[in-house]
């Protein structure tokens, strides 16, 4: 049981009905879940705002309703000790209520925010990999999943709602751990999800023109605005000094700046960068010198992944960790779905990576391009009840820089799929690229895998850390992990092949 003024704490507010000192059994905001004795947060969501269920929460015996403008009680309320507590923001108190209701623990941990339109998710895992092999307990808040010990969660939201967060946290301090690296994406920060706490580090990695978008942002710089504010919410900020929009991100900045990056005036540097390629791997290598002196190698391609690396590297010197256990730890890091290779012949290369939308195949294409293959081949779909605009770009990136396209199913959801792979071809069609259909993804990863010629990289996009395929409603079990040695066994007992190519 809490007090309602010991929930408040940190906050500014009005107290225009009742006392704080109130006592609150629970904290809820959703009216689904009133219960007598709560406090409810009356938030406005893109469907439904909380504030017209004020009434409802008073009739079901909410001890508290935390609101930001004025409602409706009802009959009742003149009968109840109902406390109602007027706020500026809902979701900016909730972060803060959310925080005290589970006693703070981000107090008790380092907390580590990632922000950046690429990389967040793989920098996380590559932190998160280097401080557990140097002894540390780490919890992990991301794009894929939330790690606290031995429990996953699969992620809704890169950045979860405040409540939730604050769950997690709390989860992770009786699991021991003793530092959470976390996603801090844009919506997140916009939202105030991560409001409540201040960060120990906020990581700036690169901005791009990205979720510019009518339930997203509106423009650019909100967009850029929302990445800026981790920099008024942090105690040390490490950022990419090689992007363009770095001092724009950091203006108003109430922490203590560190900068990386390969530009000669970052403080810690990287510098001679190489491709790296073997028996069916790719990697990168370069030094690092100034607040640091190593050579990382990893055996994830492109300079991105050197980016990704380099930031990793500027976040755990912090935490004390050798230059020899970094450069050891970089070299075995994973990360599922993002450029992930799976090791099918020493021939060519498979990897597997999440990219589904016309930038990150773009990106993805041209980071491959530079390892100069024999061919560049390209798997992918595109998800059902979403732009088509997607499938026609996604198509046209994939024939200008891949030399072979395989177009199959993604997630159709409650489309056809032989609709969408239409649509993708009208954007290959654009170029010269050739292609050939298979919609049943399974077999379509088959193809790629028996028709493989030497010196090929073979990409399946669009599906990364996913395991499932979404059709109709229904999630069905599909891990292109799981799939891919499932294929390689039958392939000892029947290595036909049954499909055959078409092209432009």
């Amino acid at each position: 049981m809490f007090q309602c003024k010991d929930l408040l704490s940190g906050l500014e507010y009005e107290c225009i009905k009742g006392s704080t000192d109130t006592v609150v059994s629970e904290v809820v905001n959703d009216s689904r879940k009133i219960t007598a004795g709560c406090l409810f947060i009356c938030i406005q969501g893109a469907k439904f705002d909380g504030h017209t269920a004020a009434a409802e929460a008073v009739q079901k015996g909410a001890a508290v309703l935390v609101v930001s403008h004025e409602v409706a009680l009802g009959n009742k309320a003149d009968e109840t000790d109902v406390t109602v507590i007027r706020v500026s923001d809902t979701r900016y108190a909730m972060a803060f209520i959310a925080a005290n209701y589970y006693g703070n623990p981000a107090k008790s941990m380092k907390i580590i925010g990632v922000t950046g339109t690429k990389g967040k998710t793989t920098t996380a895992y590559f932190v998160k990999y280097i401080l557990e092999k140097a002894g540390y307990k780490v919890g992990l808040v991301g794009t894929v999943e939330a790690i606290i010990g031995d429990k996953v969660i699969p992620a809704t939201n890169t950045t979860p709602e405040s409540t939730t967060l604050q769950k997690y946290f709390q989860e992770m301090k009786e699991a021991g751990c003793q530092v959470v690296v976390m996603e801090a994406s844009s919506q997140g920060l916009k939202m105030y999800r991560t409001q409540g706490f201040v960060f120990d580090y906020g990581i700036f990695t690169n901005l791009e023109p990205d979720h510019i978008a009518p339930d997203e942002h509106a423009s650019f710089e909100e967009y850029l605005a929302c990445k800026a504010m981790l920099f008024r919410q942090c105690r040390v900020g490490i950022v990419n000094c090689d992007d363009r929009h770095w001092r724009q991100v950091t203006e108003g900045h109430t922490c203590v700046l560190e900068t990386y990056g390969f530009d000669e005036g970052a403080a810690l540097r990287g510098s001679d960068l190489k491709l790296v390629t073997g028996p069916g791997f790719l990697g990168i290598d370069f030094k690092v010198s100034g607040l640091m002196n190593l050579e990382i190698q990893t055996d994830t391609p492109g300079k991105f992944n050197a980016y990704n690396a380099l930031t990793a590297v500027a976040i755990c010197r912090h935490f004390g960790v050798k230059e020899a256990d970094i450069k050891n730890a970089l070299l075995g890091a994973k990360v599922k779905g993002r450029i992930e290779m799976v090791k099918v012949s020493d021939d060519f290369t498979l990897m597997i990576d999440y990219a589904h939308n016309a930038m990150a195949l773009e990106s993805l294409l041209t980071t491959l391009r530079e390892y100069h293959p024999s061919r560049l081949v390209c798997l992918f779909g595109c998800g059902g009840n979403r732009s088509r605009q997607r499938r026609y770009e996604m198509g046209e990136v994939s024939g200008k820089l891949a030399d072979f396209t395989i177009i199959t199913s993604d997630n159709p959801r409650f489309e056809e799929p032989q609709d969408i792979i239409e649509d993708i071809k009208t954007g290959i069609g654009r170029t010269d690229g050739k292609y050939i259909e298979i919609c049943d993804r399974r077999e379509a990863i088959r193809y790629a895998i028996t028709h493989g010629q030497k010196g090929d990289i073979i990409v399946l996009a669009g599906k990364g850390h996913e395991d499932y395929q979404e059709i109709r409603g229904v999630k069905y079990p599909m891990d292109e992990r799981v799939i891919i040695q499932e294929i390689l066994m039958e392939l000892g007992r029947d290595n036909e092949d049954t499909v055959k190519e078409t092209g432009r």
